[in-house]
């Protein structure tokens, strides 16, 4: 499988992670959320840059729902639950939102 982005073909796994993380943008990272009806905001940038962070700075994490939802409440400063962040990313945070953020797939079963 592969994006066709600005006149290159991005490789990406089967299940459309990037097979390359260089090849992550901002841009690619809006044009992947259109593909999944989701235009992004302040909030999804605030989950997309914690996921990169958490996997480029602290050894290839890629945090549950869980961690995300504790992570989020203590950026927004107020409480945030799993519905906020399916509204956000409706196919499941940690995956779809680690798709769209371009870090490698996650590989444990469940999101909460």
């Amino acid at each position: 499988m592969s994006y066709e982005f600005q006149g290159k073909e991005i490789q990406t796994t089967a299940t459309g992670y990037l097979s390359d993380p260089e090849d992550w943008s901002r841009e690619l990272a809006e044009y992947v959320a259109k593909l999944d009806g989701i235009e992004l905001g302040p909030r999804h940038w605030d989950v997309i840059d914690y996921l990169r962070e958490e996997y480029f700075e602290n050894n290839q994490s890629t945090p549950n729902t869980r961690t995300i939802i504790k992570a989020m409440s203590d950026k927004w400063g107020e409480r945030v639950d799993q519905k906020t962040l399916y509204d956000l990313f409706p196919l499941d945070p940690s995956k779809q939102g680690g798709r769209i953020a371009g870090v490698a797939e996650s590989r444990r079963k469940g999101g909460y």
